[in-house]
């Protein structure tokens, strides 16, 4: 039974965190890019348009990668790198006054951190077996 469960759980975490990336990360972005530049342009950000450009690219590629466990590995990598720059940009807690705001982006920068871990987790050990990384050629 646990050797079911071991195979389905890598199939299951890509596909959840790659569901994270594409729904309410480049599809949200692509549906509101002036809300996401606002947002943006709130914490400093500079080059906005060719920034959220980049990050809807890598979402959206990277998301659709881990679901179908292609180039999983580099996929898993880069998403995690871009959740750990997005996590210090945007989510700056430690610069915040204490309140209802603070308590919010420490939550998402520590929420941030366990999906880089789920990442490099991935981009550590592999697609796993239901994977096109792992198909077998015929």
């Amino acid at each position: 039974m646990f050797a079911k469960i071991e195979s389905l759980c890598p199939l299951a975490g890509r596909i959840i965190l790659g569901l994270y990336f594409v729904l309410p990360g480049a599809i949200a972005k692509i549906a509101n890019p002036q809300g996401t530049s606002d947002y943006m342009a709130s914490h400093g950000m500079i080059m906005i348009p060719l920034l959220l450009g980049l990050t809807i690219l890598v979402q959206l590629g990277g998301g659709l990668a881990l679901i179908a466990g292609y180039k999983t590995q580099i996929a898993a990598f880069l998403l995690a790198g871009l959740t750990l720059v997005i996590s210090l940009v945007m989510h700056d807690f430690w610069t915040l006054e204490e309140g209802l705001v603070r308590g919010h982006e420490t939550q998402n920068f520590v929420k941030n951190m366990g999906i880089m871990a789920g990442l490099l987790a991935i981009a550590g050990l592999g697609a796993g077996p239901f994977s096109l990384d792992n198909r077998t050629p015929k």
